[in-house]
């Protein structure tokens, strides 16, 4: 297994891997097992990979995990991203204030079920970590409170939870990663 910076040629194979694991995709039962909610079309991957905010665990070939990573301006496009950093103001964690130039959006986060539980998600995670880690000190994202999958995965690497909000009849948990810490 092999974790690094996406590039082009990854793009389908990304593109595949979101389409097995959109919520939309999903049965009630098969959610269970985890879900992505944002369907990144091939024009907003194309972004994150020229701009370095796209990380890929390939196994043989195959892109078997990916994860997002990006400034506060590129996830403006989705409505709920205005709403949750316009909390901001009224979180802080650790020493920090939370603040949209001080942090990034990571996530959302996929990985083939066929290779969860495997540590694939910390060496893919810690792929954006390093590169990431050269731009901020801090990374925030959120997960749907209902994603009881993700909520541990991350609670694993250390998130810590900062905020609860509620967007389009959902409730989100906003969480915080000191950026200085590895997880591998």
């Amino acid at each position: 297994m092999i974790s690094r910076v996406a590039n082009p040629s990854d793009i389908p194979g990304i593109l595949a891997l979101q389409e097995l694991y959109l919520h939309r995709s999903l049965s009630p039962e098969e959610r269970k097992s985890g879900f992505v909610t944002t369907p990144f079309t091939k024009e907003q991957i194309e972004d994150r990979v020229e701009n370095d905010g796209l990380f890929i665990s390939e196994n043989d070939g195959e892109i078997i995990a990916y994860v997002f990573a990006g400034k506060w301006e590129f996830f403006e496009q989705w409505p709920i991203f205005p709403y949750m950093t316009s909390r901001f103001p009224h979180l802080g964690y650790k020493n920090y204030k939370i603040t949209t130039t001080d942090t990034f959006q990571y996530g959302p986060v996929c990985v083939d079920k066929k290779y969860r539980g495997k540590g694939v998600f910390n060496h893919t995670f810690e792929a954006m970590r390093l590169e990431w880690l050269k731009k901020f000190p801090l990374s925030i994202t959120f997960i749907n409170a209902i994603n009881e999958v993700s909520i541990r995965a991350h609670d694993k690497l250390g998130w810590k939870l900062i905020d609860r909000f509620y967007f389009n009849d959902n409730q989100y948990l906003t969480l915080a990663f000191e950026m200085d810490q590895s997880v591998v």
